[in-house]
């Protein structure tokens, strides 16, 4: 497992890594955020709902993250994959913001030995994008448009919340007929 999962990090940082490269010359216009993000509210669990895809969630089922604020001011993250085995594998970083006194846009930098080794190149954008007043459901996304999350604090929403996060994710120019979505929870017997 130590192995999948450093193999998993690594993908993931490559990913992250030439996502940024590819979109520090492009010209087309960022998507909103949120302006402020109440991080001591923000944190907690998130259950993915629907991602676009992604390399390095290539075989996720089900995701999900859990931030905790820390003392000084950055984020732990902890973020889980069950893959179609239903085996969970995990990936841990530090999120903060990328400018101080913002808290709509962090750079997360997932702990593995390429971040080690270039920790200038390897860190991620995660923008948030969209979160409901009470901060039960989110959207994220990269500026370039070609990565977004929904999130909810369940692993599932109503019809009516679901199709209010997808106008959302259009409007702000997300291409959301290739999100793929959290499959149910297997029955238990």
């Amino acid at each position: 497992m130590a192995t999948r999962t450093t193999l998993l990090l690594a993908c993931l940082t490559l990913t992250l890594t030439l996502a940024l490269a590819g979109c520090a010359g492009s010209g087309d216009k960022q998507p909103p955020t949120t302006m402020q993000v109440d991080l001591q509210r923000y944190q907690g669990t998130w259950y993915e709902l629907a991602r676009l895809p992604m390399f390095f969630q290539r075989n996720c089922v089900r995701s999900e993250a859990h931030y905790a604020l820390r003392e000084d001011g950055r984020i732990d993250v902890d973020n889980r994959c069950q893959d179609h085995d239903g085996q969970w594998n995990e990936a841990r970083g530090i999120a903060e913001p990328q400018q101080p006194g913002s808290t709509d846009k962090l750079w997360v930098r997932f702990d593995n030995w390429f971040s080690r080794l270039l920790p200038g190149l390897t860190k991620g954008n995660y923008w948030v994008l969209y979160h409901d007043p009470a901060y039960r459901v989110a959207l994220v996304g990269h500026p370039n448009r070609e990565y977004l999350w929904l999130l909810s604090r369940t692993p599932t929403v109503s019809s009516e919340t679901r199709d209010q996060l997808l106008e959302m994710a259009r409007k702000q120019g997300y291409d959301t007929h290739k999100l793929i979505w959290r499959q149910a929870e297997a029955a238990q017997p």
